[in-house]
């Protein structure tokens, strides 16, 4: 068994992670809403990565939010942050609320159809310490998102994040695991997910 329900929460009992599940942290009607309002009002930007010495636009639009100007930086990307609307900074102090972490700094990222992706990576830049508390809404179109272990190839795991769902990521997580939204041939609409953090 490699999940436990508890009420309005899921635990996903895996080794060296902590990571909670909440399928319905906001309401349809709030999350259509908030979902609608970031289309529209994020000044949305693609910048470029670079993959076995070529340059690629990133398969996805991004944004940033954040505290004290401090920037964060992430596969030789440095972001600036634009100031906290109070939209996200309301979205900010629920998740707060539940996370019990003060987050400096959320990014956005616009999934724009299945073309769209994240490849394997770990939230795990020196800017957020030790053991960071990643706290991840997904708004929009349903995507797999998927784990595996650093050092065990038997350990995986697949979830499926839904609208206006939220995956709390903490303790060894991010220095044990790698995860990913791979992309995907079948007709999807848009997403967004916001991962808020904390900047050291």
């Amino acid at each position: 068994m490699d999940s436990l329900f508890q009420s309005d929460r899921i635990i996903l009992e895996l080794p060296d992670a902590e990571i909670i599940y909440f399928p319905a942290f906001l309401k349809k009607q709030e999350a259509d809403a908030i979902f609608n309002e970031l289309i529209q009002n994020t000044p949305w930007q693609q910048d470029e990565i670079t993959v076995y010495g070529k340059k690629h636009l990133q398969p996805r639009l991004t944004a940033l939010y954040g505290n004290e100007r401090k920037p964060y930086s992430y596969s030789n990307i440095t972001m600036q942050p634009h100031p906290w609307t109070s939209l996200l900074q309301k979205i900010k102090s629920r998740i707060e609320t539940i996370s019990e972490t003060n987050f400096t700094t959320v990014l956005l990222n616009y999934y724009r159809n299945g073309s769209d992706g994240n490849g394997w990576h770990a939230d795990n830049e020196k800017e957020l310490g030790t053991n960071p508390v990643i706290a991840s809404l997904s708004l929009g179109a349903e995507r797999t998102f998927q784990l595996k272990h650093n050092s065990d190839s038997a350990q995986k795991k697949s979830i499926i994040l839904e609208h206006g769902s939220l995956l709390l990521m903490q303790g060894t997580t991010q220095h044990c695991w790698k995860h990913q939204i791979p992309k995907t041939s079948k007709l999807i609409g848009p997403r967004i997910n916001l991962t808020f953090r904390k900047i050291q």
